[in-house]
């Protein structure tokens, strides 16, 4: 008899969010948390477990939207239209809902069976923040899990929210974006299901309008609905982001930010070459004296001198020195960079230069990819000299 499938579960979100914060909570994976471009465009796979039920947990790219405009976004919204994912969970930062609350109605048009994980739930209390949890469940119509997924809370609930979707305990209900009404007549003139109706959509947009102008509506429409929900579920402050933007005042101002960003970057790479030169060098001489008695404990064996002079000349004392030099800077600036990161730092830099790599018809995103290359250069150039 055929063995009872695995459910697959897809995790998608905006990016930072702390999306593979969850992922490594529910799998216990370490995936490394980032925003560039690229770092999870392919979909990491996890395995999460529910009593005694295991499903296959999927984190997807983090993507403002399932408009395909960038490799994200066409890889999110692929996996979802090909119908491998049985659920998803969607990431949200509570401290800025409305912004996420675009992704949730696209996903919700193409999935019905949908967990809303609320996360960052420490910081909105923070910043005074109220979410009518109850309000968002039905304006949503999914279930709707409060996280701080960093301090592990909310987890367990999440995961079982998810099993309850899946075993058909709990029936979603969700809502649908309002579009103009040539575009809801073209919906129902298709005979299609709305999901579906919607796709054909983009591909032979309605007479009179050109498939950018049809994308511009529907984004449009869902970013019309995302901004109700919100009035009608969430209570911010007025100076909820004041803090945030006395500090953009100066991170991203003409005058400083970029100096600062300079600043900041030589630094990291100042710490990261020459704090690894102690413990390179350390590492180095430990690992390659250990090449004399290797060799002796060979000959003992009775192995004819060349494959000793192999074993020990050509791959021990070549792995001793790629560690010795590669392991220390890693060791370092990933830490360092890791920081930057959780600071928010990171993605203000990335805004900052995307001015400038957009005249090289790429993005700010690639900046820190940039940053990352520049490391790897280093370890190789000091593995060379070496």
């Amino acid at each position: 008899m055929e063995s009872e499938r695995t459910p697959v579960v897809a995790l998608m979100g905006n990016p930072n969010v702390g999306k593979s914060t969850v992922f490594n909570a529910l799998t216990g994976a370490r995936q490394h948390t980032g925003n560039w471009s690229g770092k999870t465009v392919s979909g990491a796979r996890g395995t999460m477990h529910c009593g005694g039920r295991e499903m296959t947990l999927v984190d997807l790219p983090g993507t403002y939207s399932l408009r395909p405009r960038s490799a994200e976004e066409r890889v999110a919204r692929d996996f979802l239209a090909g119908g491998e994912a049985d659920a998803a969970v969607l990431v949200a930062d509570a401290t800025c809902l409305e912004r996420n609350l675009i992704l949730i109605l696209q996903v919700l048009e193409l999935l019905p069976n949908v967990v809303v994980c609320l996360n960052l739930m420490d910081e909105a209390r923070k910043k005074r923040i109220h979410i009518d949890i109850p309000a968002l469940e039905r304006e949503l119509g999914v279930p709707v899990v409060p996280c701080a997924a960093r301090r592990g809370r909310g987890l367990p609930s999440l995961t079982q929210a998810v099993c309850r979707i899946l075993n058909g305990e709990t029936v979603p209900h969700p809502t649908a974006i309002r579009y103009s009404a040539e575009i809801e007549q073209a919906i129902r003139a298709s005979g299609l299901a709305r999901a579906d109706a919607l796709a054909a959509l983009s591909d032979c947009p309605p007479e009179g309008l050109s498939v950018q102008q049809l994308d511009d509506l529907l984004t449009a429409a869902a970013a019309l609905r995302a901004e109700e929900i919100a009035l009608t579920c969430v209570q911010v402050p007025a100076d909820a982001d004041a803090r945030d933007r006395r500090i953009d005042r100066i991170l991203l101002s003409r005058r400083f930010g970029l100096p600062l960003m300079l600043l900041l970057l030589a630094l990291v790479f100042y710490i990261t070459l020459f704090g690894a030169n102690v413990p390179s060098e350390w590492l180095g001489e430990h690992l390659l004296g250990l090449s004399t008695p290797f060799a002796t404990f060979l000959s003992t064996l009775g192995l004819p001198p060349f494959a000793v002079s192999l074993l020990v000349d050509g791959l021990w004392r070549v792995l001793a020195t790629v560690i010795s030099v590669m392991l220390p800077p890693m060791a370092i600036f990933f830490p360092l960079f890791t920081l930057l990161e959780d600071a928010g730092y990171l993605p203000r830099v990335a805004f900052q230069l995307d001015h400038a790599f957009r005249c090289a018809h790429a993005c700010g995103k690639q900046s820190l990819t940039m940053c990352l290359g520049q490391k790897r250069m280093r370890n190789a150039l000091h593995f060379h000299l070496r």
